[in-house]
């Protein structure tokens, strides 16, 4: 009996993939990366519009996703014709979508402010819209893979294959959105670029699957109005924007830029010159001395002879400019996230006008970091006798944790045995509860809070809390050449009518709660 072969039989070689094929698989991997940015374009520009909140993000991606699951339902209900409809879907997608961020802003351009409803009302529609239509694409893209190609792909390979390429996509987008396309290409053209990839996956189907297509020359004529509407768009973005921001912002706009962190738009009118950071008023030329009169002075005045200040944000140089009046400073350190805006207003001639070179003052270092990490950071003897807070409202978790037990347990670090901190702490008339809030968050910490108010027409009655190790002592003497300030007034700052009282039971804001945040959110969305 002969012995067993010992021979190896080879596996037959594999089929090479083909271009449509490959190609189908590409359209997969850019509906995902499309449908993801219309996902966050909205988010985005919730948040820009309605106010920078989780709640935005959340609210537009939790309905996002259930249109997509009505999508992915309805998709049972496609049964013929599966190119032309995913062609139909994708210039739909395309046109929709990539028009969302421009549609969207135009509204809120043209609708008044007590309209917000409308303007929502049209924002979760269009979301649903496009959800449901982008829920729709990766279910009947896997049914064209299997029909095209069944005699390759079994049910799990083909499941795995396009998922696969879904997740990459939005991977992809995930990470370019913030960091590349929104500030190199804004919110608007953005949409519109992608809308632009929709369209030209539906022109692949157009071409690569021409004998399955009925009446090919409508659907031709579909795809060439498609992209040329888009393409028009594109090259119109930047007039379109430029139209929507001075409707939004009313003045003349003599800037609009946007950095790693912000949009920064300065107006000037007949009132004089505005800064706005994404969308929020930051200062008014005509009245902003009262406010920075108010949040730097009674801190230094009281210190006697500050020689060291700290001031964390205020990238505009005002509180900087106000700090450098006191004769004793030796030296001030500026903190400000944004390395944009300390260029800015040391570089323009407008803006270095308005804090009188402040920026460029020799006494003064500029230091580019988020504040929370530079303060870790610093050595333990390293101490500030003046320390000014003048960070944005706390709209937003990332805002929100410069307002917190953890923060303040860092400037009571800094801080000098007979130094004061002062904060800017919203408006205690609009947003009693949140106002309060940051006090009893500074007194978690052990300092004492010694809150006070002032009235900037800009942005109505507003609130500081100044906090330190010891009382607060009413100042002797001011500086000379204020506008606003005087010792015969400044008794008035610290006196509170009923309307702005202490509310009861306050918790104090923690990292792990962000109380303040929500506090903030129900005060002012009740304005808004």
């Amino acid at each position: 009996m002969p012995p067993p072969s010992t021979e190896v039989t080879a596996d037959p070689p594999a089929e090479r993939v083909s271009l449509p094929e490959l190609l189908l698989l590409a359209s997969v991997f850019v509906v995902a990366a499309c449908g993801l940015v219309y996902e966050l374009a909205a988010g985005a520009l919730a948040s820009y519009l309605l106010g920078d909140s989780v709640l935005q993000f959340s609210t537009i991606i939790g309905s996002y996703l259930f249109a997509m699951g009505v999508g992915s339902w309805l998709s049972r209900y496609v049964e013929r014709q599966l190119v032309a409809q995913f062609l139909k879907i994708e210039l739909l997608v395309g046109l929709i979508g990539g028009l969302m961020p421009a549609a969207l802003f135009s509204a809120h351009s043209l609708l008044p402010p007590s309209h917000l409803a409308e303007f929502r009302i049209l924002l979760y529609a269009l979301v649903l819209l496009v959800g449901t239509l982008v829920g729709l694409e990766i279910p009947l893209v896997m049914r064209i893979l299997k029909r095209q190609f069944s005699h390759r792909y079994a049910l799990k390979d083909l499941v795995s294959q396009v998922l696969t390429f879904d997740y990459l996509g939005a991977l992809l987008v995930a990470l370019a959105f913030p960091l590349l396309l929104v500030p190199q290409l804004g919110l608007i053209r953005t949409g519109i670029a992608f809308g632009l990839l929709n369209a030209a996956v539906a022109v692949w189907a157009l071409f690569l699957f021409r004998p399955q297509l009925r009446n090919w020359a409508a659907h031709a004529t579909s795809c060439a109005l498609v992209l040329l509407t888009l393409t028009a768009a594109m090259l119109g973005a930047e007039q379109l924007n430029s139209w929507a921001e001075e409707r939004f912002y009313g003045d003349n706009i003599l800037l609009r830029e946007s950095s790693d962190y912000q949009r920064v738009v300065v107006t000037q009118g007949r009132s004089g010159v505005r800064l706005f950071l994404n969308g929020n008023l930051q200062f008014h030329s005509r009245d902003e001395y009262r406010y920075h009169e108010a949040l730097v002075h009674p801190a230094m005045a009281a210190q006697g002879a500050p020689r060291k200040v700290l001031v964390l944000g205020g990238g505009d140089g005002m509180a900087v400019r106000e700090a450098l009046k006191y004769p004793s400073v030796h030296s001030v350190t500026l903190v400000e996230l944004d390395p944009h805006m300390t260029r800015l207003f040391s570089t323009l001639p407008l803006l270095r006008e308005l804090n009188r070179d402040a920026l460029l003052n020799p006494k003064l270092k500029i230091v580019n970091a988020d504040a929370f990490g530079w303060l870790e950071q610093q050595p333990p003897d390293e101490h500030y006798d003046v320390i000014v807070i003048d960070f944005p409202d706390p709209s937003n978790f990332s805002l929100g944790k410069l307002y917190t037990t953890s923060f303040y347990q860092l400037i009571d670090q800094r801080l000098s045995a007979s130094g004061y901190a002062v904060i800017q702490t919203t408006s205690p008339l609009v947003a009693p509860r949140s106002f309060w809030t940051v006090a009893a968050t500074v007194e978690a910490v052990g300092l004492t809070a010694t809150p006070y108010h002032a009235h900037v027409p800009s942005f109505g009655e507003w609130g500081f809390i100044l906090a330190s190790r010891r009382p607060f002592a009413m100042p002797r003497q001011l500086p000379g050449g204020l506008r606003f300030l005087t010792l015969q007034g400044l008794p008035a700052l610290f006196d509170f009518p009923l309307d702005m009282e202490r509310p009861d039971k306050l918790e104090p804001n923690r990292l792990s709660n962000q109380q303040l945040v929500h506090e903030f959110e129900a005060e002012w969305g009740k304005v808004h």
